[in-house]
């Protein structure tokens, strides 16, 4: 982290030292006070989170998060966003207006006083707002902070009201009338500020998810997004859900296996107490449970108390209606949370007065009022749901007995390989190169294909934070299996056994061995397909893994180039062209630097004629390949393509892919999980056709494919 320096200030006259300034200088003049939108230029991270990518499309949300709170307090139907030229953003919706008066408190207009004064807006109290996604009124502002320029404009009181600025400064004093109009609402424009981002390019298909998103969850509202930031050309798209959250789980659930073909679904208003309770849910005959909360349209990726109602409402409800109904008889046990979660996709959206998050990112509701409201609506709803439609309801319960037994078969299993490690006097696989480092937070394991590259990785690691396990045998794809069949599996039972954090509803991320979990594997198909499978079972399994960060992908060097004494290594085909183009030019000085010039001349063209007389001139192909190759020998260039991870001695696989001083690595995220979870199902899933389309659509897109 880079240290700042306190900048020295000219105080005056030297004083006599006292007691009152003996911290070294340490006066009221050593306290700088940001005011306005300084602090937001100052810090844009506190804000938006980073002046990455996603801060970047951070300022989009802010300004339709606005526009999506008018709607859902009723006002303007219709929202658009428009990518124009030089990355200028619009986006306009049908609400009320920002208010252009005088404001009391700052004796600016209310329209400057939204766009340039941090925690000013309606979301504070009073009638502005009574549900929000917007917590802090800072939304407006950061945008304008954070600009080359904006424009506001408001349509309201039939009037037209214009205002710019510029990196968060009014350019004039009011607010100026251009016009008339009928409608309301309010258009803001701006132009992210280079200054901060140092890089400006919106992801069409970023934007796309998420206002999908927010279109699914204030059902009725039409949203569309314009994209004429390509010469010749501009793409639309739309959205507009009347079926709300059902039209969400449809979404999520496309293509897969459902078991209750209705859908669960309630919504529950409650006035008096200002709170609004949405909730729909479906299962399928997948593994995994999906379950997305939000509140107030925030998504609240950590869950909280509208989670948790909803979770023990639906144990409570289940096990109800199967005792009622014969099908869990006196000896059964009840089902358990686990039993129910496989498979469950579940999507629940709560609006409240006075939202309270955990945390910076707004990742979990605190509100502990909301775990017994969304309980008693989702007991209420859910037990009508399952009289009323009983095949449905026999079609679910059916899938949880499923779990259940796999559950019972995986914990037996579970047991057998622990009891087992102990036998064998270890809980640690025999194959596993452990490293002598107890601390999580500096060990690292690297996942490596094949037992030769294992043996190099073990002879060229750090023995006191490196750990090797080498894979061998062919891997499950735990996308069609189940959780029993993982633990049996013998090329992963190792690697769970390994991680130390166990698996299932025994997995605790505080008993973590290694915080730097790294799959290390050919730059070819078969490696390809082994990273595939890892990563599927990573997800499945062990998702707070990637969600903490600590999954990685080792990047080892595809070429090694050498020109005397010097040797590099590159990653790709275009970084070897340009290593062997600086190369040829350091000759090409080197030679002209020579006192005999012509006669070096003279003899390196000679060399290069020699070269090309055994060999066919060809644009493309096998032919021109050689042709380079044999130019580059001719020049004292020695290039060496690594098919594979056990082609490199110890001491350059520890200098290329090991050594963290020099390594390249790609840290696995899920920037959106429900994307990520749709793709492993199309890559690994038991559906033939949708792995056919992917297939046929992105073929002419393979490079350099290696079989």
């Amino acid at each position: 982290m880079a240290k700042e320096k306190a900048s020295k200030q000219d105080n005056g006259p030297a004083r006599n030292a006292s007691h009152s300034d003996a911290g070294g200088g340490y006066t009221a003049s050593s306290i700088q006070v940001l005011e306005g939108l300084d602090p937001v230029r100052k810090r844009p991270g506190m804000y938006i989170g980073g002046t990455s990518t996603e801060g970047l499309h951070h300022l989009i949300w802010e300004v339709v998060n606005n526009s999506i709170d008018e709607a859902m307090a009723g006002y303007g139907k219709n929202i658009i966003i428009k990518l124009l030229p030089d990355n200028i953003v619009e986006i306009s919706d049908e609400g009320r207006g920002i208010p252009v008066e005088k404001h009391p408190q700052t004796k600016k207009s209310t329209l400057e006083t939204v766009l340039t004064v941090l925690h000013a807006g309606g979301k504070f109290g009073g009638n502005g707002y009574k549900i929000s996604g917007g917590l802090h009124g800072v939304g407006i502002s950061v945008v304008n902070a954070l600009s080359v320029w904006t424009n506001a404009t408001v349509r309201r009181d039939n009037k037209v009201y214009e205002m710019e600025f510029e990196r968060g400064i009014p350019k004039t004093k009011d607010p100026k009338i251009t016009g008339k109009s009928t409608m309301t609402g309010t258009t803001i424009s701006f132009q992210a500020d280079p200054q901060i981002f140092p890089e400006i390019k919106y992801s069409w298909e970023k934007i796309l998810g998420y206002v999908r998103h927010q279109a699914f969850l204030t059902k009725g509202v039409t949203i569309k997004i314009y994209d004429s930031r390509e010469v010749g050309g501009e793409r639309a798209y739309g959205f507009l859900f009347d079926g709300g959250l059902v039209s969400f789980i449809k979404f999520l659930n496309r293509g897969k296996e459902v078991k209750n073909e209705l859908p669960f679904y309630v919504e529950k208003i409650d006035e008096k107490n200002d709170t609004v309770v949405e909730l729909a849910m479906q299962y399928t005959d997948g593994y995994k449970e999906h379950i997305f909360s939000f509140a107030n349209n925030i998504f609240t990726p950590e869950g909280g108390m509208h989670e948790a109602g909803f979770r023990a409402a639906l144990t409570r409800a289940i096990n109800a209606y199967a005792r009622k109904a014969n099908i869990l008889r006196e000896k059964d046990e009840n089902l358990t949370a686990e039993d129910l979660q496989e498979g469950l996709t579940a999507v629940i959206s709560v609006k409240l007065r006075n939202p309270q998050f955990e945390g910076q990112t707004k990742a979990k509701l605190g509100n502990s009022e909301m775990r017994g409201v969304v309980s008693s609506v989702t007991s209420e709803a859910l037990a009508d749901y399952l009289e009323s439609h009983p095949n449905n309801a026999k079609a679910i319960i059916g899938k949880c007995l499923l779990t259940c037994k796999a559950r019972i078969a995986a914990r037996a299993a579970k047991d057998a390989v622990i009891r087992k490690g102990a036998l064998e006097g270890m809980t640690l696989p025999g194959k596993l190169a452990d490293c002598s480092s107890k601390d999580p937070a500096e060990s690292e394991l690297y996942i490596v294909e094949g037992d030769s590259a294992g043996g190099s990785a073990k002879q060229g690691r750090n023995r006191k934070f490196q750990a090797i396990l080498p894979l061998r045998g062919k891997l499950v794809n735990v996308e069609k299996t189940t959780l029993d069949k993982v633990v049996k599996s013998d090329t992963l039972k190792p690697i769970i056994i390994a991680l130390g954090a166990g698996i299932g509803e025994s997995f605790n991320i505080d008993k973590l061995r290694y915080h730097r979990i790294i799959i290390m594997a050919d730059a070819d198909v078969d490696g390809s397909h082994i990273r595939t499978l890892l990563l599927t079972f990573f997800y499945r399994y062990y998702e707070p893994l990637i969600r903490n960060g600590f999954i990685y992908i080792a990047q080892p060097p595809l070429y090694r180039i050498q020109k005397g004494k010097d040797v590099q290594y590159v990653f790709t085909d275009e970084e070897k062209n340009i290593a062997i183009d600086k190369i040829k030019l350091a000759v090409s000085k080197v030679k002209k630097g020579k006192a005999d010039k012509v006669a070096a001349e003279a003899e390196a063209l000679a060399a290069l004629e020699i070269a090309k007389e055994n060999i066919t001139m060809e644009t493309d192909g096998e032919e021109g390949e050689e042709e380079t190759q044999t130019e580059e020998k001719a020049l004292g260039i020695n290039i060496q393509r690594y098919k594979g991870l056990g082609e490199m001695n110890p001491e350059q696989l520890w200098e290329t892919t090991m050594d963290p001083e020099g390594r390249l690595m790609l840290q696995v995220s899920i920037e959106d999980a429900e994307a990520a979870d749709k793709m492993f199902d199309v890559l690994m899933g038991s559906e033939v056709e949708p792995r056919r389309r992917f297939i046929q659509t992105h073929a002419k897109s393979v490079k350099n494919l290696d079989v």
